[in-house]
Protein backbone atom coordinates (compact mmCIF):
# COMPACT_ATOMS: atom_id res chain seq x y z
CA UNK A 1 0.00 0.00 0.00
CA UNK A 2 1.26 3.46 -0.89
CA UNK A 3 1.98 5.87 1.92
CA UNK A 4 -0.67 8.35 0.83
CA UNK A 5 -3.29 5.61 0.98
CA UNK A 6 -2.27 4.84 4.57
CA UNK A 7 -2.72 8.52 5.35
CA UNK A 8 -6.15 8.44 3.72
CA UNK A 9 -7.05 5.41 5.86
CA UNK A 10 -6.15 7.37 9.01
CA UNK A 11 -8.28 10.29 7.80
CA UNK A 12 -11.11 7.84 7.19
CA UNK A 13 -10.91 6.49 10.74
CA UNK A 14 -10.86 10.08 12.00
CA UNK A 15 -13.99 10.84 10.02
CA UNK A 16 -15.76 7.80 11.47
CA UNK A 17 -14.88 8.87 15.01
CA UNK A 18 -15.90 12.46 14.30
CA UNK A 19 -19.44 11.53 13.44
CA UNK A 20 -19.88 8.94 16.16
CA UNK A 21 -18.87 11.61 18.67
CA UNK A 22 -21.05 14.30 17.06
CA UNK A 23 -24.13 12.11 16.82
CA UNK A 24 -23.77 10.50 20.23
CA UNK A 25 -25.73 13.26 21.94
CA UNK A 26 -28.47 13.19 19.28
CA UNK A 27 -28.91 9.41 19.59
CA UNK A 28 -28.85 9.55 23.39
CA UNK A 29 -31.15 12.60 23.41
CA UNK A 30 -34.34 10.93 24.73
CA UNK A 31 -32.49 9.48 27.71
CA UNK A 32 -30.55 12.67 28.46
CA UNK A 33 -33.63 14.91 28.15
CA UNK A 34 -35.61 12.66 30.46
CA UNK A 35 -32.77 12.35 32.98
CA UNK A 36 -31.93 16.07 33.10
CA UNK A 37 -35.51 17.37 32.45
CA UNK A 38 -34.63 19.51 29.40
CA UNK A 39 -37.41 21.05 27.26
CA UNK A 40 -37.30 21.00 23.41
CA UNK A 41 -36.40 24.69 23.01
CA UNK A 42 -33.57 24.33 25.55
CA UNK A 43 -32.40 21.13 23.88
CA UNK A 44 -32.11 23.08 20.62
CA UNK A 45 -29.59 25.41 22.27
CA UNK A 46 -27.56 22.47 23.63
CA UNK A 47 -27.37 20.95 20.15
CA UNK A 48 -26.48 24.36 18.70
CA UNK A 49 -23.68 25.06 21.19
CA UNK A 50 -21.42 22.64 19.32
CA UNK A 51 -22.40 24.08 15.95
CA UNK A 52 -21.69 27.65 17.10
CA UNK A 53 -18.26 26.89 18.57
CA UNK A 54 -17.27 24.67 15.65
CA UNK A 55 -18.20 27.43 13.22
CA UNK A 56 -16.35 30.15 15.12
CA UNK A 57 -13.09 28.23 15.26
CA UNK A 58 -13.12 26.54 11.82
CA UNK A 59 -11.23 29.33 10.06
CA UNK A 60 -8.50 29.82 12.68
CA UNK A 61 -7.90 26.08 12.84
CA UNK A 62 -7.77 25.71 9.05
CA UNK A 63 -5.34 28.63 8.88
CA UNK A 64 -3.10 27.11 11.56
CA UNK A 65 -3.00 23.83 9.66
CA UNK A 66 -2.09 25.54 6.39
CA UNK A 67 0.58 27.62 8.10
CA UNK A 68 2.20 25.18 10.53
CA UNK A 69 1.10 21.77 9.31
CA UNK A 70 -1.75 19.35 9.95
CA UNK A 71 0.29 16.93 12.07
CA UNK A 72 0.18 19.05 15.20
CA UNK A 73 -3.16 20.68 14.43
CA UNK A 74 -5.13 17.46 14.00
CA UNK A 75 -3.45 16.00 17.09
CA UNK A 76 -4.57 19.03 19.10
CA UNK A 77 -8.09 18.93 17.64
CA UNK A 78 -8.77 15.28 18.39
CA UNK A 79 -7.21 15.38 21.85
CA UNK A 80 -9.33 18.37 22.92
CA UNK A 81 -12.59 17.09 21.49
CA UNK A 82 -12.01 13.69 23.14
CA UNK A 83 -11.50 15.32 26.55
CA UNK A 84 -14.72 17.31 26.24
CA UNK A 85 -16.59 14.29 24.91
CA UNK A 86 -15.63 12.44 28.08
CA UNK A 87 -16.64 15.42 30.24
CA UNK A 88 -20.15 15.25 28.73
CA UNK A 89 -20.69 12.14 30.82
CA UNK A 90 -20.25 14.14 34.03
CA UNK A 91 -22.84 16.84 33.24
CA UNK A 92 -25.73 17.21 35.69
CA UNK A 93 -27.83 20.01 34.20
CA UNK A 94 -28.60 22.36 31.32
CA UNK A 95 -25.80 24.88 31.85
CA UNK A 96 -23.10 22.26 32.36
CA UNK A 97 -24.17 20.41 29.23
CA UNK A 98 -24.41 23.62 27.21
CA UNK A 99 -20.89 24.67 28.28
CA UNK A 100 -19.29 21.31 27.61
CA UNK A 101 -20.92 21.06 24.19
CA UNK A 102 -19.57 24.50 23.31
CA UNK A 103 -16.06 23.46 24.41
CA UNK A 104 -16.44 20.21 22.46
CA UNK A 105 -17.23 22.23 19.34
CA UNK A 106 -14.29 24.54 19.96
CA UNK A 107 -11.96 21.56 20.27
CA UNK A 108 -13.37 19.75 17.23
CA UNK A 109 -13.30 22.80 14.93
CA UNK A 110 -11.11 22.41 11.88
CA UNK A 111 -11.15 18.64 11.52
CA UNK A 112 -12.44 18.57 7.97
CA UNK A 113 -10.61 21.70 6.73
CA UNK A 114 -7.35 20.20 7.97
CA UNK A 115 -8.21 16.88 6.34
CA UNK A 116 -8.69 18.83 3.09
CA UNK A 117 -5.28 20.43 3.65
CA UNK A 118 -3.71 16.98 4.05
CA UNK A 119 -5.33 15.81 0.82
CA UNK A 120 -4.11 18.91 -1.02
CA UNK A 121 -0.51 18.20 0.08
CA UNK A 122 -0.47 14.41 -0.20
CA UNK A 123 -2.59 13.63 -3.28
CA UNK A 124 -2.36 14.53 -6.96
CA UNK A 125 -5.09 16.67 -8.46
CA UNK A 126 -6.80 13.79 -10.26
CA UNK A 127 -7.46 11.90 -6.99
CA UNK A 128 -8.81 14.67 -4.78
CA UNK A 129 -12.55 14.32 -5.34
CA UNK A 130 -12.24 10.58 -4.73
CA UNK A 131 -10.33 11.26 -1.53
CA UNK A 132 -13.04 13.64 -0.37
CA UNK A 133 -15.56 10.94 -1.24
CA UNK A 134 -13.71 8.46 0.98
CA UNK A 135 -13.45 10.91 3.88
CA UNK A 136 -17.12 11.86 3.77
CA UNK A 137 -18.21 8.27 3.19
CA UNK A 138 -16.29 7.37 6.35
CA UNK A 139 -18.19 10.08 8.22
CA UNK A 140 -21.45 8.44 7.16
CA UNK A 141 -20.11 5.08 8.32
CA UNK A 142 -19.74 6.83 11.67
CA UNK A 143 -23.36 7.90 11.32
CA UNK A 144 -24.35 4.27 10.70
CA UNK A 145 -22.36 3.01 13.67
CA UNK A 146 -23.55 5.72 16.08
CA UNK A 147 -27.08 4.37 16.72
CA UNK A 148 -25.98 0.75 16.30
CA UNK A 149 -23.36 1.16 19.04
CA UNK A 150 -24.84 3.84 21.28
CA UNK A 151 -28.38 2.47 21.68
CA UNK A 152 -27.25 -0.91 23.12
CA UNK A 153 -24.35 0.63 25.11
CA UNK A 154 -26.74 3.13 26.65
CA UNK A 155 -29.14 0.32 27.45
CA UNK A 156 -26.46 -1.69 29.29
CA UNK A 157 -24.38 1.00 31.02
CA UNK A 158 -26.33 4.27 30.74
CA UNK A 159 -25.77 7.31 28.54
CA UNK A 160 -22.86 8.68 30.59
CA UNK A 161 -20.59 5.70 29.97
CA UNK A 162 -20.99 6.14 26.21
CA UNK A 163 -19.18 9.50 26.30
CA UNK A 164 -16.38 8.22 28.53
CA UNK A 165 -15.66 5.37 26.12
CA UNK A 166 -15.70 7.65 23.06
CA UNK A 167 -13.26 10.05 24.71
CA UNK A 168 -10.74 7.25 25.28
CA UNK A 169 -10.93 6.05 21.67
CA UNK A 170 -10.32 9.58 20.34
CA UNK A 171 -7.16 10.01 22.43
CA UNK A 172 -5.81 6.76 20.97
CA UNK A 173 -6.30 8.07 17.42
CA UNK A 174 -4.50 11.33 18.27
CA UNK A 175 -1.48 9.34 19.49
CA UNK A 176 -1.38 7.24 16.30
CA UNK A 177 -1.67 10.31 14.07
CA UNK A 178 1.17 12.17 15.73
CA UNK A 179 3.51 9.19 15.54
CA UNK A 180 2.69 8.15 11.95
CA UNK A 181 1.96 11.34 9.95
CA UNK A 182 4.33 13.93 8.49
CA UNK A 183 3.21 17.31 7.15
CA UNK A 184 4.76 16.84 3.69
CA UNK A 185 5.32 13.66 1.70
CA UNK A 186 9.06 14.27 1.34
CA UNK A 187 9.37 14.28 5.15
CA UNK A 188 8.12 10.68 5.36
CA UNK A 189 11.10 8.29 5.33
CA UNK A 190 8.93 5.40 4.09
CA UNK A 191 7.72 7.10 0.90
CA UNK A 192 9.31 6.14 -2.42
CA UNK A 193 10.65 8.49 -5.06
CA UNK A 194 8.12 7.05 -7.51
CA UNK A 195 5.22 8.00 -5.24
CA UNK A 196 6.68 11.48 -4.72
CA UNK A 197 6.70 11.87 -8.49
CA UNK A 198 3.06 10.78 -8.66
CA UNK A 199 2.07 13.31 -6.02
CA UNK A 200 4.08 16.03 -7.82
CA UNK A 201 4.90 17.79 -4.56
CA UNK A 202 7.01 20.92 -4.98
CA UNK A 203 10.60 20.49 -3.86
CA UNK A 204 10.27 23.31 -1.30
CA UNK A 205 7.02 23.82 0.64
CA UNK A 206 5.35 27.11 -0.21
CA UNK A 207 5.93 29.66 2.56
CA UNK A 208 3.72 32.48 1.27
CA UNK A 209 1.52 34.07 3.94
CA UNK A 210 -2.21 33.43 3.80
CA UNK A 211 -3.71 35.94 1.30
CA UNK A 212 -6.55 37.15 3.49
CA UNK A 213 -7.37 40.08 1.19
CA UNK A 214 -7.79 37.81 -1.84
CA UNK A 215 -9.78 35.32 0.23
CA UNK A 216 -12.20 37.95 1.47
CA UNK A 217 -12.57 39.53 -1.99
CA UNK A 218 -13.16 36.27 -3.87
CA UNK A 219 -16.65 36.40 -5.37
CA UNK A 220 -16.55 32.67 -6.13
CA UNK A 221 -15.62 31.78 -2.57
CA UNK A 222 -18.44 33.91 -1.15
CA UNK A 223 -20.98 32.37 -3.51
CA UNK A 224 -19.81 28.95 -2.36
CA UNK A 225 -19.95 30.05 1.28
CA UNK A 226 -23.56 31.21 0.91
CA UNK A 227 -24.59 28.02 -0.90
CA UNK A 228 -22.91 25.78 1.65
CA UNK A 229 -24.47 27.71 4.52
CA UNK A 230 -27.94 27.01 3.15
CA UNK A 231 -27.03 23.35 2.61
CA UNK A 232 -25.82 23.18 6.23
CA UNK A 233 -29.32 23.87 7.49
CA UNK A 234 -30.42 20.62 5.83
CA UNK A 235 -27.49 18.44 6.84
CA UNK A 236 -27.60 19.52 10.49
CA UNK A 237 -31.22 18.44 10.77
CA UNK A 238 -29.90 14.89 10.39
CA UNK A 239 -26.98 15.49 12.76
CA UNK A 240 -29.10 16.96 15.54
CA UNK A 241 -32.89 16.55 15.57
CA UNK A 242 -33.36 13.53 13.31
CA UNK A 243 -33.61 10.74 15.93
CA UNK A 244 -36.10 12.79 18.00
CA UNK A 245 -38.04 13.66 14.83
CA UNK A 246 -38.30 9.93 14.03
CA UNK A 247 -39.81 9.23 17.45
CA UNK A 248 -42.49 11.92 17.09
CA UNK A 249 -43.26 11.86 13.34
CA UNK A 250 -43.09 8.12 12.77
CA UNK A 251 -44.00 7.09 16.34
CA UNK A 252 -41.05 4.74 16.55
CA UNK A 253 -40.23 3.13 19.91
CA UNK A 254 -36.81 3.88 21.44
CA UNK A 255 -35.39 0.49 20.43
CA UNK A 256 -36.14 1.27 16.78
CA UNK A 257 -33.81 4.29 16.80
CA UNK A 258 -31.25 2.00 15.17
CA UNK A 259 -33.20 2.75 11.98
CA UNK A 260 -31.67 6.24 12.17
CA UNK A 261 -28.58 4.54 10.75
CA UNK A 262 -30.23 3.97 7.35
CA UNK A 263 -29.78 7.51 5.94
CA UNK A 264 -26.11 7.37 6.88
CA UNK A 265 -25.75 3.94 5.27
CA UNK A 266 -27.00 5.38 1.99
CA UNK A 267 -24.83 8.44 2.60
CA UNK A 268 -21.78 6.16 2.84
CA UNK A 269 -22.48 4.76 -0.62
CA UNK A 270 -23.49 8.16 -2.00
CA UNK A 271 -20.21 9.77 -0.97
CA UNK A 272 -18.15 7.04 -2.61
CA UNK A 273 -20.28 7.32 -5.75
CA UNK A 274 -20.20 11.12 -5.59
CA UNK A 275 -16.40 11.22 -5.45
CA UNK A 276 -16.14 8.98 -8.49
CA UNK A 277 -18.89 10.89 -10.29
CA UNK A 278 -17.21 14.25 -9.61
CA UNK A 279 -13.85 13.16 -11.00
CA UNK A 280 -15.33 11.42 -14.04
CA UNK A 281 -17.67 14.25 -15.03
CA UNK A 282 -14.91 16.80 -14.46
CA UNK A 283 -12.77 14.92 -16.99
CA UNK A 284 -15.66 14.63 -19.45
CA UNK A 285 -17.38 18.02 -19.10
CA UNK A 286 -14.71 20.08 -17.38
CA UNK A 287 -14.72 21.02 -13.69
CA UNK A 288 -16.63 24.25 -14.25
CA UNK A 289 -19.74 22.44 -15.48
CA UNK A 290 -19.49 19.20 -13.50
CA UNK A 291 -19.03 20.80 -10.10
CA UNK A 292 -22.02 23.07 -10.72
CA UNK A 293 -24.47 20.49 -12.05
CA UNK A 294 -23.99 17.79 -9.41
CA UNK A 295 -24.82 19.96 -6.34
CA UNK A 296 -27.67 21.76 -8.09
CA UNK A 297 -29.47 18.59 -9.16
CA UNK A 298 -28.91 16.71 -5.89
CA UNK A 299 -30.02 19.57 -3.64
CA UNK A 300 -33.04 20.33 -5.81
CA UNK A 301 -34.24 16.75 -5.34
CA UNK A 302 -33.48 16.94 -1.61
CA UNK A 303 -35.69 20.02 -1.16
CA UNK A 304 -38.65 18.18 -2.69
CA UNK A 305 -38.02 15.13 -0.50
CA UNK A 306 -37.90 17.27 2.68
CA UNK A 307 -41.32 18.72 1.86
CA UNK A 308 -42.64 15.19 1.38
CA UNK A 309 -41.14 14.22 4.78
CA UNK A 310 -43.17 17.00 6.39
CA UNK A 311 -46.39 15.72 4.82
CA UNK A 312 -46.19 11.91 5.11
CA UNK A 313 -45.82 10.38 8.58
CA UNK A 314 -46.14 6.61 8.15
CA UNK A 315 -43.20 4.55 9.36
CA UNK A 316 -42.29 3.31 5.89
CA UNK A 317 -42.54 6.83 4.45
CA UNK A 318 -40.41 8.28 7.27
CA UNK A 319 -37.62 5.76 6.73
CA UNK A 320 -37.72 5.78 2.92
CA UNK A 321 -37.95 9.53 2.42
CA UNK A 322 -35.41 10.48 5.09
CA UNK A 323 -32.93 7.96 3.68
CA UNK A 324 -33.38 9.26 0.13
CA UNK A 325 -33.09 12.90 1.22
CA UNK A 326 -29.82 12.42 3.05
CA UNK A 327 -28.41 10.22 0.30
CA UNK A 328 -29.03 12.91 -2.33
CA UNK A 329 -27.34 15.57 -0.19
CA UNK A 330 -24.32 13.34 0.29
CA UNK A 331 -24.03 12.51 -3.39
CA UNK A 332 -23.06 16.12 -4.02
CA UNK A 333 -20.74 16.54 -1.00
CA UNK A 334 -17.42 15.42 -2.58
CA UNK A 335 -18.03 17.79 -5.50
CA UNK A 336 -18.70 20.70 -3.12
CA UNK A 337 -15.43 20.11 -1.27
CA UNK A 338 -13.48 19.52 -4.48
CA UNK A 339 -14.95 22.81 -5.71
CA UNK A 340 -13.66 24.56 -2.60
CA UNK A 341 -10.21 22.99 -3.04
CA UNK A 342 -10.17 24.19 -6.64
CA UNK A 343 -10.92 27.73 -5.54
CA UNK A 344 -8.59 27.65 -2.52
CA UNK A 345 -5.60 25.90 -4.12
CA UNK A 346 -2.69 25.71 -1.70
CA UNK A 347 -4.85 27.53 0.84
CA UNK A 348 -7.47 24.78 0.76
CA UNK A 349 -7.44 24.44 4.53
CA UNK A 350 -8.47 28.02 5.23
CA UNK A 351 -10.84 28.20 2.22
CA UNK A 352 -12.63 25.03 3.30
CA UNK A 353 -12.61 26.35 6.87
CA UNK A 354 -14.50 29.43 5.69
CA UNK A 355 -16.92 27.26 3.74
CA UNK A 356 -17.48 24.86 6.61
CA UNK A 357 -18.01 27.78 8.99
CA UNK A 358 -20.89 28.83 6.75
CA UNK A 359 -22.25 25.29 6.91
CA UNK A 360 -22.13 25.44 10.70
CA UNK A 361 -23.86 28.84 10.66
CA UNK A 362 -26.69 27.34 8.60
CA UNK A 363 -26.79 24.40 10.98
CA UNK A 364 -26.97 26.75 13.96
CA UNK A 365 -29.93 28.62 12.50
CA UNK A 366 -31.75 25.44 11.57
CA UNK A 367 -31.10 23.65 14.86
CA UNK A 368 -32.20 26.55 17.08
CA UNK A 369 -35.24 27.41 14.92
CA UNK A 370 -36.30 23.75 14.90
CA UNK A 371 -36.74 23.74 18.68
CA UNK A 372 -38.66 27.01 18.75
CA UNK A 373 -40.93 26.01 15.87
CA UNK A 374 -41.73 22.75 17.65
CA UNK A 375 -42.48 24.69 20.85
CA UNK A 376 -44.76 27.13 18.98
CA UNK A 377 -46.59 24.65 16.74
CA UNK A 378 -46.36 21.41 18.76
CA UNK A 379 -45.35 19.78 15.46
CA UNK A 380 -42.04 18.13 14.65
CA UNK A 381 -42.79 18.30 10.92
CA UNK A 382 -43.44 22.04 10.59
CA UNK A 383 -39.71 22.97 10.77
CA UNK A 384 -39.00 20.84 7.70
CA UNK A 385 -40.58 23.47 5.45
CA UNK A 386 -37.95 25.99 6.59
CA UNK A 387 -35.17 23.46 6.04
CA UNK A 388 -36.48 22.56 2.57
CA UNK A 389 -36.49 26.25 1.61
CA UNK A 390 -32.87 26.69 2.67
CA UNK A 391 -31.77 23.62 0.70
CA UNK A 392 -33.63 24.91 -2.38
CA UNK A 393 -31.71 28.21 -2.15
CA UNK A 394 -28.44 26.23 -2.07
CA UNK A 395 -29.54 24.38 -5.22
CA UNK A 396 -30.00 27.73 -6.97
CA UNK A 397 -26.66 29.16 -5.81
CA UNK A 398 -24.27 26.33 -6.65
CA UNK A 399 -24.65 26.76 -10.45
CA UNK A 400 -23.26 30.29 -10.10
CA UNK A 401 -19.91 29.15 -8.65
CA UNK A 402 -17.02 28.92 -11.14
CA UNK A 403 -14.28 26.49 -10.06
CA UNK A 404 -11.87 27.88 -12.66
CA UNK A 405 -11.73 31.28 -10.91
CA UNK A 406 -9.54 30.20 -8.00
CA UNK A 407 -7.28 32.24 -5.73
CA UNK A 408 -4.22 31.15 -7.67
CA UNK A 409 -5.40 32.32 -11.08
CA UNK A 410 -3.17 35.33 -10.65
CA UNK A 411 -0.11 33.15 -9.98
CA UNK A 412 1.59 30.27 -11.88
CA UNK A 413 0.81 27.64 -9.28
CA UNK A 414 -1.20 25.19 -11.40
CA UNK A 415 0.08 22.20 -9.46
CA UNK A 416 -1.93 23.38 -6.46
CA UNK A 417 -5.10 24.43 -8.20
CA UNK A 418 -7.20 21.35 -7.47
CA UNK A 419 -9.79 20.35 -10.03
CA UNK A 420 -9.46 23.73 -11.70
CA UNK A 421 -6.62 22.15 -13.67
CA UNK A 422 -9.05 19.94 -15.59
Amino acid sequence: MKQRHKILALLGVLSVLTFIDRLAIAVAAPGIQADLHIAPQDWGWILSAFVLADGLFEMPSGALGDRYGQRGELTRIVTLWSIFTALTGWCRGFWQLLSVRFLFGMGAAGGYPNSAGVIARWFPTRERARCQGVVWAASRLGGVLAPLLIVPLEGYWGWRSVFWLLGAVGCLWAFLWYTRFRNYPHEDAAITSAELHEIAEPATPDAHPIPWRRLLRSRQLWLLVLAYGCYGCGSWFYFSWFPVWMLHSGHFPLNDLVLAALPFALGFLANLAGGELGDRLALRWGAKKALRVIPAVCLGITAVVLIAMAMFHGKVAVVALSTLGFGMMDLMLPSAWALCMAIGGQWSGIASGIMNTAGQAGGLVGTVCFGYIVHATHSYSAPLFLIAGMVAIAALLFPRVDSTQGLECEKPLATHSGLAAH
